[in-house]
């Protein structure tokens, strides 16, 4: 099967409402572009605000998706690259110390793998566990903000890094999950890198972007600055709760609050309209529409008052350039766009994806923008993998590899 899997890459996004499922490969009359040859989706009730409560139905979702994209593509899936979603996630400031044996000795990248691993011991409580590790930058003999030692001389190597942890438990139940399913993760990732792998530009990560993915549970964000992940943050608000704030406000069911959410929701000021009229099965129901801007309104205000605090911690509010990238399903909310601009005081614009061909149309939603990018980062982390030279894909090899070195040894 690990022969095949090197032909065939898959990415499993696992979140709060719904498991996605897409399968790709590389396009070799494209010039090795990514290109989708499969995808499938599944009802997921197993979890709440992107963390396992009950494996059992999270697995039968996972089989339902990965079994519907199997049938479109003829490819079985035994692995798969799989997000660590969920408020426990969390990122801590790190750093790393090492000295070189001799001053004419030219740094080697097993001596970057060392310093690396040196800021990842950190202490951590019995529960919790390192997911991921990003170097922002190294020192060299006080030689500030270098992006790659490797090639340079120096008797002391320094980095600065953000690890990502995670509870532990919550890795082992999704991880269970992944058992019963019978899917072996081939890696793990946060939520927020594989969604900006999918549709952030090198520009971009170079100027200075958050990408912000609105799900149906939980919120991620994650902040690049000169081709580096500076921040990232799990915040526990999503789409659902736009849907039980208007089910409370409007004194009606959930499935009714979800098609008034779907159907009705809308940030535009502008819009001029009186009354906003929902069926569900026999049941027609008329609501005011100015009660409904009200309630979406307050909710996603409280959600980028959220983003605005995380900005503020790594003090970017307001000093992104690449401003704010929306995905995410919540991120179709008509009007949102122009409510970020004016909240956070950025530019705002939900993500498109790049360079990807094959069976776009229904991937190129928003809401599959973290599985399209899961299955780009298990084409990425793969060393044989043959990028076209060039591509937006490409240009993230180093920071990948930068990524994942320290897991692979």
């Amino acid at each position: 099967m690990h022969g095949s899997q090197q032909e065939h890459f898959i990415g499993l996004d696992i979140g709060t409402s719904t498991v996605r499922c897409v399968i790709g490969m590389f396009d070799q009359s494209g010039g090795n572009t990514p290109s989708i040859i499969g995808h499938g989706t599944a009802v997921n009730q197993g979890m709440r605000r992107g963390a396992v409560v009950h494996a059992d139905e999270v697995a039968e979702a996972i089989v339902r998706a990965v079994t519907e994209a199997e049938r479109i593509s003829g490819v079985p899936i035994k692995h798969a690259t799989v997000n660590v979603n969920g408020s426990h996630v969390e990122g801590i400031d790190s750093q790393g110390v090492i000295a070189i044996s001799a001053a004419n000795r030219e740094i080697i990248i097993e001596d970057r793998l060392r310093v690396e691993e040196a800021a990842t011991i950190v202490n951590l409580p019995l529960n919790r566990e390192i997911v991921q590790f990003f170097a922002k930058n190294y020192s060299l003999d006080g030689l500030r903000n270098v992006k790659d030692p490797v090639g340079m001389h120096g008797v002391r190597l320094e980095v600065d890094a953000l690890i990502i942890t995670a509870a532990s438990p919550n890795l082992r139940n999704l991880d269970s999950a992944l058992e019963k399913a019978e899917v072996e993760p081939t890696h793990h990732t946060v939520s927020s890198l594989a969604a900006a792998e999918a549709v952030l530009t090198r520009q971009q990560k170079e100027a200075g972007t958050a990408l912000l993915d609105i799900g149906a549970g939980t919120t991620n964000l994650i902040i690049f600055e000169d081709g580096e992940v500076q921040h990232v943050a799990v915040l526990p608000i999503g789409g659902q709760h736009i849907t039980n704030d208007l089910a409370i406000g409007l004194r009606t069911d959930l499935d009714v609050a979800e098609a008034v959410k779907l159907q009705h929701a809308d940030l535009h000021r502008a819009t001029k309209k009186m009354n906003a009229i929902v069926k569900v099965g026999d049941k027609v129901q008329n609501f005011q529409f100015e009660t409904i801007a009200m309630i979406v309104e307050a909710r996603v205000d409280e959600l980028l008052d959220y983003v605005d605090k995380e900005l503020h911690k790594v003090k970017r509010s307001r000093k992104l350039p690449g401003g704010i990238v929306l995905t995410g399903g919540t991120a179709k909310l008509p009007g949102l766009e122009e409510f970020t601009r004016e909240k956070l005081q950025l530019s705002a614009r939900v993500g498109k994806l790049q360079n990807i061909s094959g069976l776009v149309d229904t991937v190129e939603d928003p809401s599959f923008t973290v599985v399209v990018g899961l299955m780009l980062l298990d084409m990425l982390l793969l060393p044989s993998a043959p990028m076209a030279h060039g591509t937006g894909n490409d240009s993230a090899r180093g920071l990948l590899n930068s990524l994942f070195g320290w897991l692979h040894r």
